[in-house]
């Protein structure tokens, strides 16, 4: 049985909210992108309290009545440093880099570049974007490697859709993708020489259509989930190492087909792109719901517990924060941070070996795409 206990709570804005959350992988730091325009607010949710840090991109212009595609590409790209407090956002005036000291514009950075998607690599000495700026106009044929020490521009292989990192360490994930399928691409990173790259593996996941958000990997790294896609409010998880999938489910009605009606357009857009979480509990996944609830799915047993948390506002967005508390947030400006109170025994360090077990495994069973080769 789990309880959630409010450990903290914010009021943002009463005309302003958050759409998505993205936690640092270390530190008790959060961006958070607003809903009414291309900014994004950095705030520490540290120490059992909510506090504004900064923002940056107050200067674009409001997203209007931008919706869907046309939305998406106006929402900044953002990117922790895996162990410093230091977010990367790429938006429409350009690269820029926060810290607590200010903000500034990383060495060597294209003057034009505006990506849709930002990494770090593990080690955090390279910064990868999507789609390339290395010549004028960008492409999405190939990605660029941003060497921060030096600032030379290197060349990537193709993705678009985020980057995550396996907690196991070793391998990332991320999405290429095109209207008739997506690929879900694992790959390697050579940090032999900087700056680093991604070395792309045989063994890949394939997707419905396009319009998925990045992959999510459960804390013990035997679990990954993605949630998507541009039809359907979908979320699939599935077995790590295996890949077998373990669930298949639609968030309300499934896609009625061509041409769309309002109805469906409104319940698609009630429920938040960024609603899934992976908490500290080993094989449960939350889902935060338009009625302002979170659902916790045990992904074995398959039963899931509702847990009201915002009796009058739709969750619009949720994470997990680096010591797994889960952040919400509200679609009436509210800010919460939820302690998880749970009866597993499972230690962070019995998790880091489990997770190190799965990576290894995965790594094993598949081998590096040649670079004369084929994608897969």
């Amino acid at each position: 049985m789990t309880d959630l206990e409010v450990v903290a709570r914010a009021m943002v804005d009463s005309e302003r909210s958050f759409e998505q959350l993205r936690c640092h992988p270390r530190l008790p730091l959060v961006a958070c992108s607003d809903t009414e325009r291309p900014a994004v607010h950095i705030w520490d949710c540290g120490a059992g309290q909510l506090r504004k840090l900064g923002s940056l991109c107050l200067t674009s212009n409001a997203y209007g009545d931008a919706f869907g595609r046309e939305r998406a590409e106006r929402t900044p790209a953002v990117a922790w440093h895996p162990h410093q407090p230091l977010l990367a956002v790429s938006g429409e005036d350009g690269l820029r880099q926060w810290t607590p000291a200010g903000v500034s514009e990383p060495k060597g950075a294209p003057a034009t570049a505006s990506y849709r998607s930002l990494a770090f690599s593990p080690d955090g000495q390279t910064l990868w974007g999507s789609p390339s700026f290395r010549d004028e106009g960008g492409g999405w044929e190939s990605s660029d490697v941003l060497d921060l020490a030096s600032g030379t521009i290197g060349a990537g292989p193709a993705w678009d859709t985020g980057v995550a990192e396996h907690p196991g360490g070793g391998l990332v994930t991320t999405l290429t993708s095109d209207q008739g399928a997506t690929y879900c691409l694992f790959a390697r990173v050579d940090q032999r020489i900087l700056p680093a790259v991604m070395r792309p593996l045989r063994r890949a996941l394939i997707l419905d259509c396009d319009g998925y958000e990045t992959p999510l990997f459960s804390a013990d790294g035997r679990h990954m989930a993605v949630r998507g896609n541009a039809y359907d409010n979908s979320v699939e998880v599935f077995e790590f190492p295996s890949l077998h999938r373990v669930l298949a489910t639609t968030l309300g009605d499934p896609s009625p087909g061509y041409p769309y009606p309002q109805e469906w357009l409104d319940q698609m857009e009630a429920w938040s792109r960024h609603n899934i979480a992976f908490g500290p509990q080993p094989g449960v996944l939350w889902i935060a719901t338009p009625a302002g609830a979170l659902v916790e799915v045990d992904l074995e047993t398959r039963q899931a517990v509702e847990h009201d948390v915002l009796r009058e506002s739709r969750l619009s967005a949720l994470a997990a924060t680096a010591t797994g508390e889960l952040l919400v947030a509200g679609s009436e400006g509210e800010l919460v941070l939820l302690s998880v109170l749970t009866g597993s025994t499972q230690t962070r360090t019995k998790s880091r070996d489990v997770s190190r077990a799965a990576a290894i495994a995965f790594l094993e069973a598949t081998a590096e795409v040649p670079d004369d080769g084929d994608d897969l």
